[in-house]
């Protein structure tokens, strides 16, 4: 395999991984630690399965047939293709939102460019410029895979510090992730649809099909680079699991404003604060540009414009995301909620919708998707659709 080959295969894991360790999977992580103890480990344990299952379909699936996964849902139902897009832009976008703001308060932890620092404008727009330099960047999708290498790896080596510095309790973790005292089924749809739910999942696979990585012969490929980004994704959640439930366990009170700050300054004191100002930043800013990136990718196809414009399009939808933190200054919280209850539906739907176009001999020709990989699939479908459902319903009903 040559090196340029072998940079992108990895390029696309940490692609994705960085999309799905956003702000809120750090906020995530920590509640749940708090709830669950040494038993979120069982919870991670399942949600990884489930992510691997959900994000091998996927992945292998685009990959064969060699289309965008709004072109295989336009193929299989006329007009599904424009639905999807629109969900997955919208979701993008108002999730765009919370990682401007997230990559402003993270910068605002590392050095206060802001005197507001509830609503950090300076940090957000000084982490919006960066961003879109990246997509002005002459070879940007080398400039996007190096970005999100290079600052994945600073989040995992930061986090594994204060995890270290926290002393958590390792080998009971490890056996409760087996034999859990209590678990919690909400806790594992959340990490779940907030890894590998929304746009996420297709980062990394229409980073592949960009450059070129597809058709049977590139399927182990596919695979080892798809299960690679849900093992650096989950590398961190288990990093952030350990450094939590150390400072829970040995008594430590997080601030209910902030846990994540909290696990972060108890376990490693002033030091440890900075380190949670740069892992915020990196998570923020990475999940920006994969954002981004995968939102436009499912307008590129629809219509010549998107695909003319590529990179002026993407620009914009920063800077709307950008506009829009910047005056909105009340119900930013309860968009996101609505946005990440959502976001849960996008998964079962698209990924009925691949499970579907699988079966279609005219877009797979002689491929044979594993049948374990399918059951699977459906099983994916249907825990998130029901749960996707609920989550819905109550959001509404209340």
């Amino acid at each position: 395999m040559k090196s340029s080959t072998r940079s992108v295969i990895l390029g696309a894991a940490f692609l994705m991984a960085t999309s799905a360790i956003g702000p809120g999977f750090i906020t995530q992580t920590t509640v749940f630690t708090q709830q669950l103890l040494t038993s979120f480990g069982f919870v991670i344990l399942v949600s990884i399965l489930l992510d691997i299952a959900a994000q091998l379909n996927v992945w292998r699936i685009i990959a064969v047939t060699e289309m965008r996964a709004q072109d295989l849902a336009n193929t299989l139902l006329p007009g599904m293709g424009y639905l999807l897009a629109v969900l997955i832009v919208a979701g993008g976008l108002v999730f765009n939102i919370g990682n401007v703001a997230g990559a402003g308060l993270g910068m605002n932890v590392v050095y206060p460019f802001d005197t507001d620092l509830k609503h950090p404008v300076i940090g957000a727009g000084i982490s919006a410029a960066i961003a879109l330099f990246i997509f002005w960047f002459k070879e940007a999708g080398v400039a996007m895979d190096w970005f999100a290498k290079i600052l994945g790896f600073v989040m995992i080596g930061l986090t594994l510090y204060v995890a270290i510095s926290s002393h958590p309790p390792v080998a009971e973790a490890v056996y409760r992730s087996f034999v859990p005292v209590t678990t919690n089924t909400t806790a594992i749809v959340t990490l779940v649809g907030g890894t590998v739910g929304g746009y996420i999942s297709f980062a990394g696979a229409h980073r592949l099909l960009d450059a070129g990585i597809k058709g049977q012969q590139q399927l182990p490929q596919v695979s080892r680079s798809s299960v690679s980004a849900i093992l650096i994704a989950s590398t961190m959640r288990i990093l952030l699991f350990m450094a939590a439930l150390g400072v829970v366990t040995s008594g430590g009170v997080l601030n209910p404003d902030n846990p994540a700050a909290s696990v972060f300054q108890i376990a490693a004191g002033e030091v440890g604060y900075r380190i949670f100002g740069i892992v915020l930043w990196s998570a923020a800013i990475t999940s920006v540009v994969g954002s981004a990136y995968t939102s436009v990718s499912f307008l590129r196809t629809l219509h010549p414009v998107f695909e003319k414009y590529q990179r002026l399009i993407t620009s914009l939808f920063i800077l709307i995301s950008m506009g829009i933190f910047t005056f909105l200054q009340q119900g930013a919280v309860q968009i996101l909620v609505i946005a990440g209850a959502l976001n849960g539906l996008i998964l079962p739907v698209s990924m009925a919708l691949l499970l579907t176009a699988v079966l279609k001999k005219k877009l797979i020709g002689d491929y044979k998707h594993p049948v374990w990989l399918s059951v699977a699939g459906w099983i994916v479908v249907v825990i998130m659709g029901l749960m996707g459902g609920k989550a819905i319903v109550s959001l509404f009903g209340s």
